[in-house]
């Protein structure tokens, strides 16, 4: 609310105004003095506040804008790299391992034959069973030959006739010979009797012949051990039949001379070089850890098998304590020739594919799949023969279907630890 005072102030001032209002209409306009406004000062400020206002505008609108850019940029590169996939590598190591090639192998006796009949009978008694060391030429068994003592017997008695035959004709020539002299013989007669005489020599060899053969055959009776071993099997008791006919001949025994193994070995083409005839080779096997049997590579089949693409070599082995058995499987270690150099990956990095053993590498910032020759498993790892280079970054665990040409991203802290 307005009080006196305020009223009064007021008017007051409106009559004032009036007053200089209607002495204002009484001057004349030359007495009116001009006023200008100050040059130069408050047209120039305003101008100056103006540009810098449109500046500042300028700034904030083109500062937003790429502020804006930026961070749909940095959007956009974040999601394409969070869109690329991080992956562990390592560099491939030296086969170290590799230097020795380790390969299965199977010991066989030098010397492995079956022993069978050379007559027919019954077995009469046998003296040697498995697991015997014999000599050679001890008895091993005794062959009953009825049929054969018979036709041994006959034969003597048909020679026996054949030699007095032969004495008769040798007379009977001889004196034809004489009584030619003095013609009292004819030529014929002669003739005749010296022919006889031929012919019953021939007879005589012949049965000669024949019981020489009769006699070899009973001496069959008896089995020697034909060299120093050890029985293995035997397959004939007391009264067993023996045929010696070869449709089915029946093996009697089998012996081994284990003094000295062979050892067969299937070396692959890759590792053909280490097959020198008399590089050492090292023997090992499951039932004697930590001990090791020394051999020596004596030949090899000098062929590549098109079928396993693997060369066949020889160990012999010295077997003179005979903690070696024949047939039994042994680890045999190659040593590989110098300047042999491999590489071997985790097992973890393999791809097992149609089109082959694969591993894959990070190059350029992209994933590739390189074709590897495989060498030696060693279970955690897998020799590299070709494919792959030292300074390759190998992907480790790579996905179940990659493929080449893929971006992917090193992961900075597996490399820090390959590197180590």
């Amino acid at each position: 609310m307005l009080n006196r005072g305020d009223i009064a102030m007021e008017s007051n001032q409106s009559k004032a105004t009036v007053i200089d209002a209607t002495k204002v209409a009484e001057t004349s306009p030359a007495e009116i003095p001009e006023t200008k406004p100050p040059q130069g000062k408050f047209p120039r400020g305003g101008l100056i506040v103006l540009v810098a206002t449109a500046l500042v505008v300028a700034i904030v609108v083109v500062f937003g804008i790429h502020s804006r850019v930026a961070a749909e940029t940095r959007l956009q590169q974040t999601t394409f790299q969070a869109a690329i996939p991080s992956v562990n590598v390592v560099h491939p190591q030296p086969g170290d391992r590799a230097q020795e090639m380790v390969l299965p192998g199977n010991t066989q006796a030098f010397i492995d034959s079956p022993i069978y009949a050379r007559t027919n009978g019954y077995l009469k008694r046998w003296y040697v069973d498995i697991g015997a060391r014999v000599s050679q030429g001890q008895l091993l068994a005794e062959i009953e030959t009825p049929e054969l003592d018979q036709q041994l017997r006959q034969a003597q008695a048909e020679l026996a006739t054949a030699e007095a035959n032969l004495n008769l004709s040798q007379i009977t020539a001889a004196r034809d010979q004489n009584l030619l002299k003095t013609y009292s013989v004819s030529t014929q007669e002669r003739d005749n009797a010296v022919n006889a005489y031929a012919a019953n020599q021939a007879t005589v060899q012949s049965n000669q012949a024949n019981v020489a053969r009769l006699e070899q055959l009973q001496s069959y009776e008896k089995v020697y051990a034909p060299f120093d071993g050890i029985i293995t099997a035997r397959d004939t008791d007391v009264g067993s039949l023996i045929d010696a006919g070869a449709n089915a001949p029946k093996e009697l025994f089998h012996i081994a001379s284990i003094t000295k193994l062979r050892v067969y070995v299937a070396v692959p083409e890759v590792y053909s070089l280490a097959a020198r005839s008399g590089a050492p080779a090292d023997l090992t096997l499951d039932e004697y850890p930590g001990e090791t049997f020394h051999g020596t590579l004596v030949r090899n089949s000098d062929s590549i098998d098109p079928a396993s693409r693997t060369l066949l070599v020889e160990v012999d082995v010295d077997n003179a304590r005979g903690g070696l058995k024949p047939g039994a499987y042994v680890q045999v270690h190659l040593k590989m020739p110098e300047g042999t150099r491999s590489l071997a990956v985790p097992a973890n990095a393999l791809l097992f594919r149609r089109e082959g053993l694969q591993v894959g590498v990070v190059r350029d910032g992209k994933a590739e799949l390189v074709r590897v020759t495989p060498g030696h498993d060693y279970g955690d790892s897998m020799e590299i023969l070709s494919g792959l280079q030292p300074t390759d970054d190998v992907i480790l665990s790579p996905s179940d279907s990659p493929t080449s040409g893929t971006p992917v991203q090193i992961s900075s802290s597996k490399m820090e630890g390959a590197g180590e």
